[in-house]
């Protein structure tokens, strides 16, 4: 498949498509059990996008979601902020169009990004604590049947949400013990899964987080086959406390 044609699929998948782009099928062993089913319809996904997001905080889960989508799993990831859809703008300077609105009593998970941690006075997640908007939303938000997934830094606006208190989480190896200094538990794992609040480590282990959602929610098949195509080999520990 041309890089064009793929990424035609991705941004298909995202505005509600499902069709498979040609050759792209799931391949499963001939003796694979089949994928637990959600009785609740698909798993849907809010990736929450602002100012100073880290690219890779937000393009590695939405490709993990989004390639699952286009291989027929039952998936449907949505790009959000808090506002208006819109423009914003990544921690390295690329416009991400966002084409959704905060709605978090449509989605079954909420992944929570970083970014801009080492920039107190910029855009990113000291930011968007500062203006509260997004704290408040996500405490808002909670009920029973949503999981919180905190990528990155973006833990420290589950922090601010008030939403880590008691709880088992980890965050950027460079930011572990400013969490810890906030009297939270703080775990050396890549991905820690406390049940309805899962947390990965730094930047690239959102591709992690977001792989072991879709294994917990859809069975191992779904994510090996996304995990295959990526060509990515999952590293470190998952903790499950819950």
């Amino acid at each position: 498949m041309s890089d064009f044609n793929r990424r035609h699929l991705l941004a298909t998948t995202l505005t509600g498509g499902a069709a498979l782009a040609a050759g792209w099928t799931a391949a499963a062993p001939a003796a694979a059990a089949p994928a637990p089913s959600r009785a609740s319809g698909p798993l849907r996904v809010h990736l929450v996008a602002f100012d100073g997001v880290e690219e890779l905080d937000l393009f590695g889960p939405l490709e993990v979601f989004a390639l699952a989508a286009a291989l027929g799993r039952p998936v449907v990831p949505t790009l959000v902020t808090t506002g208006r859809p819109g423009r914003v703008r990544a921690a390295f300077g690329t416009q991400i169009e966002v084409p959704g609105r905060w709605d978090p009593s449509s989605a079954d998970a909420v992944v929570v990004l970083g970014g801009g941690y080492r920039k107190r006075d910029g855009a990113g997640v000291w930011a968007e604590i500062d203006k509260g908007t997004l704290p408040q939303a996500l405490r808002r938000a909670v009920r029973p049947g949503l999981t919180l997934v905190g990528v990155c830094t973006g833990v420290f606006l589950l922090h601010a949400a008030g939403l880590l208190d008691g709880r088992p989480c980890t965050t950027h190896v460079r930011a572990k013990q400013d969490l810890r200094d906030l009297g939270h538990d703080v775990r050396d794992a890549r991905v820690v899964d406390d049940g309805d609040l899962v947390c990965a480590g730094g930047v690239s282990s959102g591709i992690d987080a977001a792989l072991w959602l879709l294994e917990r929610e859809l069975g191992s098949e779904a994510a090996s086959g996304v995990e295959t195509l990526l060509e990515f080999e999952r590293r470190g520990t998952v903790l499950r406390t819950a």
